[in-house]
């Protein structure tokens, strides 16, 4: 591989969605705005990399957008994307924190890399362990009403995972969501997520209520620092405790699995920065017997795919995953074919690079803002 990186373009897109979700620590409605990646060389192939921040979790479009611009593109261009382990060890050294903006460029450089090579970013990624991924939906609108609709949508569509937001609306609201979701679909497997929505003395006295119901796991009940309160929750309940917020990076989820503050890891590129420091995560976890998630944020098909290839890659991501937006809360996916998603699973690509182009036209229809 010798063809190398001629230009990087940074473009910030507003995404309308279908409804408000509910979560923990804040709601989304409305429109996402999401920042796209596109790594071109001069024999014409073009790579692309997506950052999904959210200001409440892992910071903002704009702060992403600068820090692609000015501080991770020049140390791409001019470089071929197969230095993408050497890219990524300056991007961690020129720049704190913005994991979503070196997710996005990590992603851009595998699936360029991808390309050149014509195997898949999974391929690249250790090869595949599994070739479909079960996909969970979360259950998160204010209107119950609309959740329950959703909820028939996606069992019909072969879904057998829900994921409930919780500590958003009053735990009688809790209660009474998953007693109706319980009664109507016994043989999905319901999951709690809570966004660190309570309190240290709410997670106390609510969480073991929500332990009675069996659900598959329930996630990080308080806030990301009070991994004291964590282990207390965890020795109080049955239910597998999930941490999302407390481990963003490799160091977190190695010192997580030392205190013991939890059984398994959400893994979001988004959080962790990159396909490589999530399977990092995962082998962390693996080591210590605590299996993975695969989560997501406010993601179209571009960054699931990226998702995708890395549970598909990793043995230990075994709890499946959460690429749904792009199927069942965007108005409109930016990828040029439907983000594959069938009988309630996700297909893994095996095309190149991350498997499926981008719909230019959609791209320019929605950009609020680029650079060159």
């Amino acid at each position: 591989m010798t063809s190398k990186i001629e230009r990087m373009t940074v473009t910030t897109v507003a995404l309308p969605v279908t409804t408000v979700r509910n979560h923990g620590i804040g709601s989304v409605g409305g429109e996402i705005l999401n920042v796209l990646v596109k790594l071109e060389t001069a024999d014409g192939l073009a790579g692309w990399g997506e950052a999904s921040p959210w200001p409440a979790f892992t910071g903002t479009a704009e702060g992403t957008a600068g820090a692609l611009d000015v501080h991770l593109s020049p140390l791409v261009v001019g470089r071929p994307a197969s230095h993408v382990s050497r890219i990524m060890t300056d991007a961690e050294a020129a720049l704190v924190g913005h994991p979503e903006a070196k997710a996005a460029l990590e992603m851009a450089l595998y699936d360029l890399m991808g390309l050149e090579l014509g195997v898949s970013v999974s391929d690249l990624l250790g090869g595949r362990h599994r070739d479909e991924l079960p996909l969970s939906v979360s259950i998160a609108n204010p209107n119950f009403d609309e959740d329950l609709e959703l909820a028939e949508r996606i069992t019909n569509d072969g879904v057998r995972m829900f994921k409930i937001k919780t500590g958003v609306a009053g735990h009688d609201f809790d209660i009474m969501r998953l007693e109706k979701l319980k009664k109507l679909y016994p043989d999905v497997d319901i999951r709690v997520d809570y966004n660190q929505g309570l309190t240290p003395l709410e997670a106390l006295k609510f969480v073991p209520d929500i332990d009675t119901f069996e659900p598959g796991f329930i996630e990080q009940p308080v806030r990301a620092p009070n991994w004291e309160v964590m282990k207390t929750i965890r020795a109080a309940i049955r239910s597998p405790l999930v941490a999302d917020e407390s481990v963003f990076t490799p160091f977190d989820a190695l010192r997580a699995a030392k205190e013991g503050i939890a059984d398994a890891f959400s893994i979001k590129i988004m959080k962790s920065g990159g396909m490589r420091k999530g399977q990092e995560i995962a082998s962390i976890g693996a080591a210590n017997g605590m299996p993975g998630y695969g989560g997501d944020m406010f993601e179209t098909g571009l960054a699931h795919l990226a998702g995708v290839h890395m549970c598909a890659s990793t043995p230990n991501i075994s709890l499946g995953c959460e690429f749904y937006q792009a199927t069942y809360y965007l108005e409109t996916d930016l990828l040029a074919e439907p983000f594959p998603v069938a009988n309630g699973k996700i297909t893994v690509p095996t095309t190149p690079g991350l498997g499926i182009a981008m719909d230019e036209d959609k791209v320019r229809h929605f950009t609020v803002g680029q650079k060159t």
